[in-house]
């Protein structure tokens, strides 16, 4: 079974990651990674790299604009799938309710798949590490923004950080943003 997650949908800023991962051995601990710490989910990604196969489906926010978040979706999911060469036949649960694999028979979309599959955990959790990890990069880079701290998300800081410094290439132009 491969397990599909995406993380930075909602974010304002940053792009969108979408992971597949195929468990080869089972690993204890898989859950929601919004339920797990930051060091408990840094040591599970770990585990699941030397366990499993793991696909990236990455998207820029410039993607996400020219193209919108639906077809994004699709387009990470297929990309992430193909890296793992899914079959497409092969059993896939996607967390949610849409189906961003149409191409892929096997596909199941269930809600809160993140906490239930331990695959989908793994993707999740893989998939926030992951993004967290580009967003801390990327705030060396651009450090106006505090992007190590709100990961891109809309929050306070984010918005004063916006009002102060304005937009950057970062940013989803397609998104409502504080003015």
């Amino acid at each position: 079974m491969i397990g599909v997650d995406e993380v930075g949908r909602g974010a304002w800023a940053g792009p969108l990651l979408v992971c597949a991962v195929r468990l080869h051995e089972p690993i204890s601990e898989l859950r929601d990674s919004k339920k797990l710490s930051a060091k408990k989910r840094e040591q599970l990604t770990i585990e699941i790299q030397k366990t499993a196969d793991i696909g990236y489906g990455w998207i820029t926010s410039t993607q996400i604009d020219l193209y919108g978040l639906s077809k994004a979706l699709v387009s990470a999911t297929g990309e992430a799938l193909a890296e793992i060469n899914a079959g497409q036949d092969e059993k896939i649960i996607i967390d949610g309710t849409i189906n961003f694999a149409p191409q892929y028979a096997g596909v199941k979309t269930a809600a809160r798949a993140d906490d239930t599959y331990p695959a989908v955990s793994a993707a999740s959790i893989v998939a926030k590490v992951t993004r967290d990890a580009y967003m801390v990069e990327l705030a060396v880079r651009m450090p106006l923004y505090g992007f190590e701290r709100h990961v891109g998300y809309g929050t306070a800081l984010h918005a004063t950080m916006i009002a102060q410094h304005g937009l950057c290439s970062e940013h989803r132009l397609s998104f409502k943003l504080p003015s």
